[in-house]
């Protein structure tokens, strides 16, 4: 029995998402021309029993191996797979990869060689493993990858490796590499920064300046690369910025709202003054997060916290770069965050060759 989400068809202008086997309809997208301009539809449409579920563009579910991987990385299988689901989707809005299918054979089938062309950190294998499932299905042999994530690669290495046909290889590729370079890129920055901080108890961490749709794997290339994570959303942790502090009446009332509504979170109060940091970790943050001070006035910050309360955690931001990174680091903060690994990384040049078999 296929499941819920399991399918996609794309006959003209309509593509097909998701099935209800019990009712045997099809979610249905449709682009259509109107004399007002192109509409976009959203229905759900019967199975006749002329349409076959042969016809389908099936998308498959994943291997519990790469379940599995994806979990111990931290992350939804579910999730990962609508990704997936829907960046293939968007590959085939305006019918089949004419391409391929006008070209290659049926029943052709290719081994796919995934290879660094530079050097750099790989992130998002299991990731790769299920677009390649997705797509293939039982059709391809298992993925196997040559190293692991979080693994430093220099150019001309491989990196994984799978059999499938060649028209469903193909389909995928694009999207397989655009996260697996687009990931390994983010992997990769994280390691500069990571090996700047090197010897110094001082840790690199992202932020929510993330690719909308894609937080949960960045997050994942970020930890990969050596670094760690701020929070992934609005509610698992409280981040008090000046706006808030400002329409709170002050660092002290802001604070004590937050614990009224949310008593169990860590809490962060952003700060501009040495003062400032005083209230903050008086009021009782957890963290405080310092904007464009200087190595001076940070040194001069951790003393306060020394003193005050060695257990508040202190934030860097503002203005880093890998150049001076050590030395911020050097002056006792926690972290310093770096949005620019998430929102400015390069991709890593990672390419995809085949050999017929």
């Amino acid at each position: 029995m296929t499941s819920a989400s399991s399918l996609t068809q794309i006959v003209g202008g309509v593509v097909m998402t998701g099935l209800c086997e019990r009712q045997r309809t099809v979610r249905a997208l449709s682009l259509t021309q109107t004399g007002g301009g192109r509409e976009f539809r959203d229905t759900w449409v019967a199975l006749g029993p002329s349409r076959t579920l042969a016809a389908m563009f099936v998308f498959h579910p994943l291997s519990e191996p790469t379940r599995r991987a994806l979990i111990d990385g931290g992350l939804d299988p579910d999730a990962v797979a609508g990704i997936v689901r829907n960046a293939v989707t968007e590959d085939l809005m305006g019918g089949v990869d004419v391409t391929s299918v006008a070209t290659i054979p049926t029943d052709h089938r290719s081994t796919a060689t995934f290879g660094s062309r530079q050097d750099g950190v790989i992130a998002g294998l299991p990731v790769v493993a299920a677009v390649i499932e997705t797509v293939c299905g039982d059709a391809a042999s298992e993925f196997h990858a040559t190293v692991p994530d979080g693994a430093s690669v220099t150019a001309g290495i491989k990196i994984a490796e799978v059999t499938a046909p060649t028209r469903l290889l193909l389909t995928a590729e694009r999207t397989a590499l655009n996260l697996l370079c687009h990931l390994s890129g983010v992997a990769s920055s994280t390691r500069r920064w990571a090996d700047a901080l090197e010897g110094t108890a001082a840790t690199v961490r992202d932020t929510r300046k993330t690719t909308p749709g894609l937080r949960a794997l960045e997050k994942y290339a970020v930890r990969c690369g050596g670094g760690s994570n701020h929070r992934m959303g609005l509610s698992d942790m409280a981040l008090v910025k000046d706006n808030h502090v400002a329409a709170a009446g002050g660092v002290t009332e802001a604070f004590r709202r937050v614990r009224e509504l949310a008593a169990t979170i860590p809490v962060e109060i952003e700060v501009y003054t040495i003062d400032g940091l005083r209230e903050a970790i008086a009021a009782g943050a957890d963290e405080v997060l310092f904007d464009n001070f200087t190595p001076d006035e940070m040194r001069e910050a951790v003393a306060v916290r020394d003193e005050m309360n060695p257990a508040v955690r202190l934030e860097a931001s503002g203005g880093l770069t890998l150049d001076s990174a050590r030395a911020v680091a050097e002056t006792g903060v926690d972290y310093i965050a770096v949005g620019e690994l998430t929102h400015s990384a390069r991709v890593l040049d990672i390419g995809l060759d085949l050999r017929t078999v």
